[in-house]
């Protein structure tokens, strides 16, 4: 058969049934293949950049391989920031480039480029095939490496002449490679067990890892086998409800509670489960480490003790190493009731909040928070990219599942939403979306709207619009300038409204504090009507700021606590 029949039998074998990408000369094989065999919905893309995203919402939701496509040169370069950004949150997903002939690479042929080595440092694996017969094998290989240990990107590039050859495969007789599941050594289990019973002020730690590892019914069981209050990182949000009696709140620089802050600094050990210890999380490292015990859990072995030596390291899968847990303790009997500790952190959680209830013209941006928690439920999935209002989506926005809250945490690419929203509605169909943006990123991938409109993609966008770039307005502080970041004309600056309307969809721009839960009912009712994106543009204050500081004891708050 095609060589590339025996991709699209491997891509729909490894549960691909729908891929995001843009057809071009040397990729046309692989979409003939699609054609043919059928069983793959594909989604025309306006930007490469776009389809990688869309691929990463699409694997964040559902625990799946997500798939972009493009063809070669600009394409390929065009995937970059989005192969980046999953490496960076550990999000299994593929991206399949088109390539020049095999014998004109050496001549700068149209469009040809070395990918591979471009994609090398933000891909777990970066291949060529150079051997029609490979390409079934590299492609399972792809994904069992997508899948292994920490997640993460692949990029898969096919030369047209290649792609075109006929190769010996039998779709009937193949599947998926194994996926070695990564046990924890019970010793270190039981080591970690005798420090957590040791400690007089624990706290669970849960990042991102908990998640991908499916280990948030473990976390609950744990913290409340053993009555351990539980902090989550910015990718772990969701892992844990935060209206749990044992919920400790977020520790950080950035997005943080000041009760997470407060009961972190008055521990005495952390459990940190799939925590990479980023910098927003931890700001200056001896604050951060003071004299509390480490225990770090990780699949990947090489992120233990990578921004600081743990007590204690322990090499396993999230879920795995919380059941050993759990059953070492149960062993011995270890499960206890709520004591001082436990009062403590709750005690803190009622007094060392943030208002949200301003009634204040221009909107303070809590108050967008606010009514986006008392307006959608617990089943709504979230994404948001990177600005002041990640930030204060991290303070104050609530997430009581795991994965309905989505956020790129680590590269932080503008613009990052839009298609996201589009990924996570095609891998949860039936669910509410809503994208929460900012009104610069907005437009950076704007143009994908066009996709969700000619794919009856529905979805609620909800902007912060300061018509500013705040963030970068409110770093520059510490320069003593203000230089270069007001994106503000004319009235309003750029009318958002009508660049929704400009491809089919709509928006109501806000600004009344008061107006805002009508116009999150209109636009999840209009949503609904239409199948497509329709917006909520909310003017909140244009200079406002969020609280941050160096360190997590020297957080500084800009509004009346």
């Amino acid at each position: 058969m095609p060589a590339m029949n025996a991709v699209v039998h491997v891509l729909k074998d490894e549960g691909v049934d729908v891929a995001f990408g843009c057809p071009g000369a040397a990729i046309l094989p692989l979409y003939k293949a699609m054609e043919q065999l059928g069983g793959i919905e594909h989604l025309i893309v306006r930007h490469e950049e776009g389809a990688t995203h869309m691929a990463d919402g699409w694997a964040r939701t559902n625990g799946r391989v997500g798939v972009a496509i493009g063809t070669s040169g600009p394409a390929g370069t065009n995937m970059i920031t989005g192969l980046y950004t999953a490496l960076a949150d550990s999000i299994p997903m593929i991206c399949i480039t088109g390539q020049a002939a095999s014998t004109k690479l050496h001549q700068e042929a149209f469009q040809a480029v070395d990918i591979v080595s471009i994609a090398e440092p933000v891909t777990k694996w970066a291949v060529q095939i150079k051997e029609a017969g490979q390409a079934p094998w590299i492609f399972r290989e792809a994904f069992r490496v997508a899948r292994s240990g920490r997640p993460g990107p692949v990029l898969i590039d096919i030369p047209v002449d290649v792609a075109q050859q006929l190769i010996e495969y039998d779709p009937a007789i193949d599947a998926p490679l194994p996926v070695a599941a990564v046990e924890p050594h019970l010793p270190r289990v039981e080591r970690a067990l005798d420090l957590l019973l040791a400690a007089e002020r624990p706290l669970l730690l849960a990042g991102g890892g908990v998640i991908i590892g499916e280990a948030h019914a473990e976390l609950r069981e744990l913290a409340e086998l053993l009555q351990i209050p539980v902090q989550v990182t910015l990718m772990g949000k969701g892992s844990f409800d935060e209206d749990h009696a044992l919920f400790a709140g977020m520790t950080g620089v950035q997005t943080s509670q000041r009760y997470g802050n407060a009961s972190f600094l008055e521990s005495d050990l952390v459990l940190a489960l799939g925590a990479r210890f980023g910098d927003r999380h931890t700001g200056k490292l001896d604050v951060y480490r003071g004299e509390r015990t480490f225990i770090h859990v990780d699949i990947e072995p090489t992120q233990l003790g990578k921004v600081f030596e743990p007590d204690l390291g322990i090499v396993s899968d999230t879920r795995l190493f919380l059941r050993a847990l759990i059953a070492a303790a149960r062993t011995r009997g270890a499960g206890r009731t709520p004591g001082a500790w436990v009062e403590r952190v709750r005690e803190l959680k009622r007094t060392l909040v943030r208002r949200e209830d301003f009634d204040d013209v221009p909107v303070k941006a809590p108050r967008v928070y606010k009514e986006i928690n008392e307006f959608f439920d617990d089943e709504t999935y979230f994404v948001t990219a990177i600005g002041l209002y990640q930030i204060w989506g991290g303070q104050h926005q609530k997430a009581g599942k795991p994965r309905r809250y989505q956020v790129c945490g680590q590269a932080g690419p503008l613009g990052w939403e839009i298609p996201a929203a589009i990924g996570v509605k095609k891998a949860a169909p039936d669910a509410q979306v809503v994208g929460v943006v900012g009104d610069y990123g907005f437009q950076y991938l704007v143009e994908e709207l066009a996709v969700a409109a000619q794919y009856d993609v529905p979805f609620v966008l909800i902007m912060l619009n300061n018509e500013y770039l705040g963030l970068i307005r409110q770093a520059s502080i510490g320069f003593d300038m203000n230089y270069e970041v007001d994106i503000h004309y004319d009235e309003f600056g750029t009318d958002n409204v009508k660049i929704m309307e400009a491809y089919g969809c709509a928006g109501r721009r806000v600004f009344d504090p008061n107006e805002i839960r009508s116009a999150l009912e209109w636009a999840t009712k209009q949503a609904q009507a239409t199948s497509r994106p329709v917006l909520v543009e909310v003017m909140i204050e244009r200079e406002a700021n969020t609280p941050h500081g160096p360190a997590i004891d020297a957080v500084r708050e800009f509004e009346p606590v």
